[in-house]
């Protein structure tokens, strides 16, 4: 009778997975046909690395890459090791007291709305940059430093759960052995928690990828690419939101099935790559 309910159980989740599955490739799928007609006439390579120009019949989407790339990156690397430090203070380093106190303040900044941090960056971050270093303040600094502070609690929960999840035998025994906690921390909790990492990491990345409002409000919507943290940007994203055309079939509408064929593929090249690198250092004796 138990095994029968394993069977009916291990059934279900192998349908549920394979269900996911054929939703992702049927909506990539459904945005591949509708983009097709952007990229017939030999216009395939034009539309990714091509100039954003529709008044001129030009309408590739590299400036809107290039945009995404700059702000998600630069989030990203202004995230990484705050949520990193973050996580240890909760996880090992901080006191019983900090640690309550900083996973509370977590949890509560994963509730507050995207508009609210939006309009931190309009109406404080914004007239700084622009005092400080020139320019109209709306550019991809802005909106990469309010990214990084909306998808940070995201991957603290992640790191912290995957640190805490760790076998405290093993950690233990480490203590046993005389690790201090900091060694602890470096030497058993973090390889053992790779995994869990690399999760929270690939679901920040795509949050960051896919955000939209934080680049309407504060990355200036300048449809060329950007060559410095001072320049206005537009992100795949959204152009997609602010692309409005009266003709279902123009070319100009077409464009934001281009976008987002190109957020899957960034989403599943980093999802591929972060597997990788879990798969080879799983194999390293």
């Amino acid at each position: 009778m138990r095994a029968s309910k394993e069977t009916v159980a291990k059934g279900i989740f192998l349908f549920c997975a394979m269900a996911s599955a054929v939703i992702i490739a049927s909506i990539l799928l459904f945005m591949v046909a509708l983009g097709l007609p952007l990229f017939k006439g030999g216009a395939f390579f034009s539309v990714w690395t091509g100039a954003w120009a529709p008044h001129q019949g030009y309408y590739g989407i590299w400036p809107m890459i290039a945009g995404t790339l700059w702000i998600a990156t630069l989030a990203m690397a202004l995230c990484l090791p705050l949520s990193l430090g973050a996580s240890f203070v909760i996880t090992s380093l901080g006191g019983p007291r900090l640690r309550r106190m900083l996973n509370a303040l977590v949890r509560f900044m994963t509730g507050i709305p995207t508009v609210i941090y939006g309009f931190v960056g309009i109406f404080l971050l914004v007239p700084l940059i622009r005092e400080g270093f020139g320019g109209a303040g709306m550019c991809v600094l802005a909106a990469g430093i309010i990214l990084a502070v909306l998808i940070s609690p995201t991957m603290v929960l992640f790191f912290s759960d995957s640190l805490q999840s760790v076998d405290p035998a093993n950690v233990q025994a480490a203590k046993a052995l005389g690790a201090d906690r900091v060694q602890r921390l470096l030497y058993v909790m973090l390889p053992k928690a790779f995994g869990g990492l690399a999760s929270g990491f690939i679901l920040a990345l795509g949050r960051a990828l896919g955000d939209t409002l934080i680049a309407l409000m504060l990355a200036g919507n300048a449809v060329r690419a950007p060559h410095g943290l001072l320049e206005p940007a537009r992100t795949l994203t959204a152009h997609i939101a602010l692309v409005k055309a009266a003709d279902f079939d123009s070319l100009e509408f077409r464009s934001i099935f281009a976008c987002g064929i190109a957020l899957y593929l960034f989403t599943t090249a980093a999802t591929v790559a972060v597997r990788w690198i879990e798969r080879e250092r799983m194999m390293v004796p």
